[in-house]
């Protein structure tokens, strides 16, 4: 069916858009700070995306597309970088609304090195697997960014969203990869699996995400867009 990317991408921003006016969280007022990090991650990821699908790290599966592509990328792809991020930054507010103390603020700057040497000793062991070589190192380089240069103080509350982001991330990844939708080249990957969804994905995700909320935290912030 070659409209089942496509759903998949709808399903999963359906709810979030319906909730964003809602009068709790008020979701669309802070949009303006939003989708400037959405497209300018989403350019970072798309140019990852196409420079991948061009040398074979993964392809799309033309059963389950519409057929339309801008630059060899479905434009189903195009969507889901700004659906996705959409969706989660929700799931950030959310989140900060009903819990309201930062409870891993005392362990955040802990967690984020463990990260960091985890994802760095997995680049460089795993170097000649393009997928996991990137994918680790750019996660790797993007967390010291947070920790030694702008020290930012949200790290806690993002990774406890993430853990809630990982619930439809699972069942959303989880048929994208089942299908699939999108098909890996496995000798690019480490192997590893949730379910079908390579392991490098869920840090692939956390870097997409946590590069848009950097950007909208930063903007929230800002002087110059609280006018």
């Amino acid at each position: 069916m070659h409209y089942t990317y496509l759903i998949l991408i709808l399903f999963s921003i359906s709810y979030p858009l319906v909730k964003s006016f809602e009068n709790k969280i008020y979701y669309f007022s802070k949009w303006k700070y939003l989708f400037p990090g959405i497209i300018i991650s989403a350019l970072f990821f798309i140019i990852w995306d196409i420079w991948f699908t061009s040398i074979g790290i993964w392809r799309f599966n033309p059963d389950y597309i519409l057929g339309l592509s801008i630059i060899n990328l479905p434009i189903e792809e195009w969507i889901f970088f700004i659906a996705i991020p959409f969706s989660c930054v929700f799931i950030y507010e959310v989140t900060n609304y009903f819990i309201k103390k930062d409870v891993l603020k005392t362990y955040s700057k802990f967690i984020t090195l463990i990260l960091i040497l985890f994802s760095l000793y997995i680049s460089i062991f795993y170097y000649q697997k393009l997928y996991t070589f990137i994918t680790f190192l750019s996660f790797a380089l993007f967390l010291m960014f947070h920790l030694f240069v702008i020290k930012s103080s949200y790290l806690g509350r993002f990774y406890i969203a993430w853990a809630f982001c990982l619930i439809p991330f699972l069942l959303v990844n989880g048929l994208l990869t089942a299908l699939p939708i999108l098909i890996y080249n496995d000798s690019e990957n480490l192997g590893i699996r949730i379910y079908t969804i390579p392991i490098e994905d869920v840090f692939y995700g956390m870097l997409n995400i946590l590069q848009v909320l950097t950007i909208y935290e930063w903007l929230k912030k800002s002087p110059s867009t609280n006018q």
